[in-house]
Order: structure tokens, then C-alpha cells, then sequence
């Protein structure tokens, strides 16, 4: 299998885990948000550390690494879920994630920053798909209104968008970086995670299904996923996985009728129409290579 081919289905399985994160976190209980990215970065965290057992250079070599990576990896994992939090605080969750879910349009952007990646209509056209999409799927028909009082909120959901496309991007940039090195900024975001936790909430001691829960978290959407996505983005095809990931919030809302948390609705299907479309049209290249390569065969 070739390497972009991995990364693509690397990359893919990431989405498909953070789907799970909505009907996971339902299952985690009322855990406060920083102790639970803390204790899930902390399970992330030992992911990290089995990779690095098998690799069998010692833990030390995979923390001492270059400054910048470290603050690109700070801020990708630990920034991300920092500004999501405090957009949630300062402005209508509504209005706050459709915000954050520009994301995945900044990496298709930024993408064309990096060397050798061109951005091509069909880019263009399938995020602005998915994007709507997602407007219709999380607005569910009612609307939304952006009011200037709560500018510091969207802000925050702004610099949220910024932080993980941003990190996304320069991930593939700075692509001779190993995966494993995820597990060092998985722990760093536990304990920053955990800062935070000491000062700013309350401490809740979660049951048996609270932990489990907390730990499946951690194996996927909050930790296992990232290692994942760190070796699509450096070896898969960026603009097409930077589409899809916004069939994110729509299998994290499926799932959740799935398991009845929520009501199935129209605007879940008019949203799937849209994210499916934009996702085909922004495969272009994979359809007409596979199209080419059949009528060539022969007969």
C-alpha cells in the first residue's frame, strides 16, 4: 500500500473516532472540562508511551525536541480545546460552532502555503459544500444571529479554528517530526489541562462508568485520534481530508440518534446531501485517476 494511501485511511479513521466524541462525553458524566481533556490527555498519553517502548529509543529522545514544534503542538492540541471552552463561556454554543467548524476550510486554505500543494477549484468547491452542510445540520433550521455583544466568544471560536488548522498544516510541514511525538504533547496538554482544572473548577471523582468512558475518550476522539491524524496529514492528501472532516459533527449527530440521543430530523439529512457532495466533489482527482486508469485497461 502506498504511503498517501495510508495516511488517507489514517487520516479518515481519525474523523470517523471524533464522530464518537459527542456520545462518548454524554457517557463521561458532568466531569468538569479541563479535568476531563486532563484525564484523557493523560490515557492519550500512554499511547505515546507504548509507541515510544516499541521504538526502543527511551522516553527522553522523544521529549527533547525542537522549541517550535513544541509550541505548534501546544497549541494545536491544548489550545484548541482552551479557546473551544472559552468560546462556549462567552458566546451561544450555536453561533460558537459554526465558527469552530471553519477549521477544516482553513486547512483546505493553507494547505496551498505548503510546498509542491496546489489549490484547485474542486478544493474550493467541496469545503464550501461541507461547510454549508454543517450550517444546516447544526443551525437546524432555526437560524442563527451573530450579535456584536458576544465578539469575544466568537473570537475565542475563531482562534479556535486558527489553533488546530494551523497545527494541522504544519504538522505535514514539518513532516520528518514522528508520530510518536504526539505523545509528548498529549502530556503536555494533560498537565496544562490540569493546571487549569486545580484553579479554575471543581474536582468530581467519576464512578466505574464515568472512567470507562474517560478512557475510551482517551483510546479515541481525544487521543488515539490524534496519532492518527498527525501521520494522514503527513502523508495523505491534506485538502481532501481537510473536506472531509466535515462529516465530523454529521456522524457525531447520527451517531447520536443511533444510540437515542437525540431526534432524527430533515435538516440531518440536507446536511448529509451537502457534506457527501462536497466530499465527492473535493475527490476529484482520486475519481478521475481511478476512471482513467479503468478505460485504459486491456480487453
Amino acid at each position: 500500500m502506498q504511503q498517501s494511501t495510508k495516511g488517507n485511511i489514517f487520516g479518515i479513521l481519525a474523523i470517523l473516532l471524533w464522530s464518537t466524541l459527542a456520545s462518548t462525553t454524554v457517557l463521561a458524566g458532568k466531569i468538569p472540562p479541563f479535568q476531563l481533556v486532563s484525564m484523557s490527555f493523560f490515557v492519550a498519553f500512554f499511547i505515546g508511551l507504548a509507541l515510544w517502548k516499541k521504538e526502543g529509543r527511551g522516553i527522553w529522545v522523544h521529549l527533547k525536541l525542537p522549541v517550535k514544534n513544541w509550541i505548534i503542538g501546544i497549541i494545536g492540541l491544548f489550545g484548541y480545546h482552551f479557546f473551544y471552552f472559552l468560546a462556549l463561556q462567552n458566546a451561544p454554543a450555536l453561533e460558537a460552532n459554526l465558527i469552530n467548524y471553519l477549521w477544516p476550510l482553513f486547512i483546505v486554505l493553507f494547505s496551498a502555503f505548503l510546498p509542491g500543494v496546489k489549490l484547485r477549484w474542486f478544493h474550493i468547491a467541496g469545503v464550501l459544500f461541507g461547510l454549508f452542510g454543517v450550517i444546516v445540520l447544526v443551525s437546524a433550521g432555526k437560524g442563527f444571529d451573530f450579535n456584536m455583544g458576544y465578539a469575544k466568544g466568537y473570537f475565542y471560536a475563531f482562534l479556535c479554528a486558527l489553533s488546530w488548522s494551523s497545527y494541522s498544516v504544519l504538522s505535514k510541514y514539518f513532516g520528518k517530526v514522528p508520530v510518536s511525538s504526539v505523545g509528548a504533547f498529549c502530556g503536555a496538554t494533560a498537565i496544562l489541562a490540569l493546571i487549569f482544572h486545580l484553579i479554575f473548577e471543581p474536582t468530581v471523582i467519576p464512578d466505574f462508568k464515568n472512567l470507562l468512558a474517560i478512557i475510551v475518550l482517551g483510546l479515541g476522539p481525544v487521543g488515539g485520534a490524534f496519532f492518527l491524524w498527525d501521520f494522514g496529514v503527513k502523508n495523505g492528501d491534506i485538502q481532501m481530508l481537510g473536506t472531509f472532516s466535515y462529516a465530523t459533527p454529521l456522524l457525531s449527530t447520527i451517531l447520536l440518534v443511533v444510540f437515542g440521543l437525540a431526534k432524527p430530523n430533515s435538516y440531518i439529512w440536507t446536511a448529509c446531501l451537502f457534506i457527501v457532495l462536497g466530499s465527492v466533489i473535493a475527490s476529484y482527482p482520486l475519481f478521475k485517476k481511478f476512471f482513467t486508469a479503468r478505460n485504459q485497461r486491456p480487453y
